[in-house]
């Protein structure tokens, strides 16, 4: 008896316990009271299946806490009550009803985890906890600080099937993409959309004059053709001429204010006009790519003086050897929304030269209307701001993360190097790229990288252990502040066309 006592006055006390901080939760945070119902209907083709099925469903919720009771003489109304009917008899109510506060109600609704559904965003994939559906408008500027995006996954995660997915998707939507493409898995995808790929090497007919000077390059209103130029080509050299120090840039610059200066280009902004003779010219006409200086012409310049021969002797296989094709004027067609960069052929250790080009041109392309959505893709990123670039490349790749978003525009930064991504001034530049990102995309990952990502990133322990298991096909995206699992989808029609 006194046992039974006992038992009463424990839950005398839990009841009193339970009760003061419901109260104290509808007081202070201002939180409701409901009554919960929830009904599980088990099904099975014969009773001994359906006994154990109901043991095994009685084991798992009593193992997290939940009392249980079977429907005994109420399965009619029970079933009744789990179809969209909104039928919930008296009987039920009173022998299942659960008091509950609005955190706790929040719980039971299905899409609790993070969801994202922008109205205008293209679809992205499934949610892998909640299989809700993934919408992204990278675009729209009242939501996200800017469109950038990095993917980093070793190879054969995804992330080439869903860079390739995003620029099919894009293009239906009519905007503007430039990708480069250092391993020639671009060229099927850009001639299924009938883009402009543009191919870079000793084998191909397409031509970038490195000095060309693009009307675009300067903003309306603005000044500066000449400086802006010469600063980005002083980054291009040091690629060639490896790390120069402050007196040999003070040489070049010399040396390439001089050469413009042979084809009547000078620091005054109207020297990039055509003067034509004899001619009333109504609307003046911005210098092509035959009234600029080729390599050439610099490779003669510094040869006339002894401080810059040294930079001569390594322009050589630019002018008369394997890298001459660099040597032309520009030939290439480029007024599509969509141009693939192809410097395959380059090989391993000439890339970064026409990755840069390339970049460079399609930069200036980028600024020309702010008006128009675009976006421009970097394979392989590590190349131009890794150990093997330098501060001036780098810092040219970093301000067009930067400031793209003022262009309309997104950068999208692919690597599986994630190491190499860090590799240049302790991480200054990667971290830069990584912090101008606002949506980041991790497939499955070595842990060596993963620790790397860490020092970067706000990575939980348990999404660590995720981005190492994750399956083929299946990313952990950061989209502003929400973070999402998510499995990539496309229809059969896109994979057709994408492989």
């Amino acid at each position: 008896m006194n046992n039974q006592n006992r038992q009463d006055i424990d839950i005398a006390a839990f009841t009193y316990n339970d009760a003061k901080y419901i109260r104290k939760e509808m007081q202070v945070n201002n939180e409701e009271l409901y009554f919960l119902y929830i009904y599980i209907t088990v099904f099975s083709v014969n009773i001994k299946d359906l006994e154990y099925l109901l043991n095994k469903i009685e084991g798992i919720l009593q193992s997290k806490g939940m009392q249980t009771r079977r429907a005994y003489f109420r399965q009619e109304q029970a079933f009744l009550a789990t179809l969209p009917l909104m039928e919930n008899s008296q009987d039920l109510k009173e022998a299942g009803r659960r008091n509950i506060l609005t955190s706790g109600l929040v719980s039971t609704y299905p899409f609790i985890s993070s969801a994202i559904f922008d109205e205008e965003g293209i679809f992205i994939g499934t949610n892998i906890y909640n299989n809700s559906l993934v919408f992204i408008d990278r675009y729209n500027s009242q939501k996200y600080k800017n469109a950038n995006i990095c993917i980093f996954g070793t190879s054969g995660a995804g992330k080439s099937f869903y860079t390739k997915l995003l620029i099919l998707r894009n293009r239906l939507l009519n905007i503007e993409q430039y990708i480069i493409d250092p391993d020639r898995e671009y060229g099927k995808l850009c001639e299924n959309l009938h883009g402009t790929l543009l191919k870079i090497g000793p084998g191909s007919k397409t031509y970038i004059n490195i000095f060309d000077i693009r009307k675009e390059s300067i903003e309306d209103n603005e000044q500066g053709y000449l400086a802006n130029k010469i600063s980005k080509l002083i980054g291009f050299f040091n690629l060639i001429f490896g790390n120069l120090d402050e007196e040999e840039k003070a040489i070049l610059e010399e040396k390439l204010i001089e050469l413009y200066k042979q084809k009547d280009i000078t620091f005054d902004d109207n020297s990039l006009y055509k003067k034509e003779e004899n001619k009333i010219i109504i609307k003046p006409i911005f210098k092509d790519t035959y009234d600029m200086p080729i390599l050439q012409d610099l490779y003669e310049l510094l040869g006339k003086d002894e401080k810059t021969k040294k930079f001569q002797i390594k322009l050589i296989p630019f002018i008369k050897g394997s890298l001459k094709f660099f040597n032309n004027y520009t030939n290439a067609e480029l007024e599509n929304n969509l141009i693939v960069a192809d410097v395959y052929e380059l090989g391993e250790d000439n890339l970064k030269y026409g990755m840069w080009l390339f970049i460079d041109l399609f930069w200036d392309k980028i600024k020309k209307d702010r008006t128009k959505k675009k976006a421009i893709y970097m394979d392989e990123i590590w190349r131009l701001i890794g150990v093997t670039s330098n501060k001036e490349v780098a810092g040219f790749i970093y301000k067009i993360f930067k400031t793209i978003r003022k262009y309309g525009g997104s950068s999208v930064a692919i690597t599986q190097d994630v190491s190499d991504l860090f590799s240049l001034e302790q991480g200054t530049y990667g971290k830069s790229i990584l912090n101008n990102s606002e949506i980041k995309t991790f497939f499955s990952l070595e842990e060596e990288n993963i620790k790397v990502l860490e020092q970067y990133t706000n990575l939980s322990e348990k999404e660590k252990i995720e981005i190492k298991s994750l399956k083929k096909g299946e990313c952990l995206m950061f989209i502003g502040g929400e973070h999402i699992l998510t499995k990539i989808e496309a229809a059969d029609f896109e994979k057709e066309i994408i492989d």
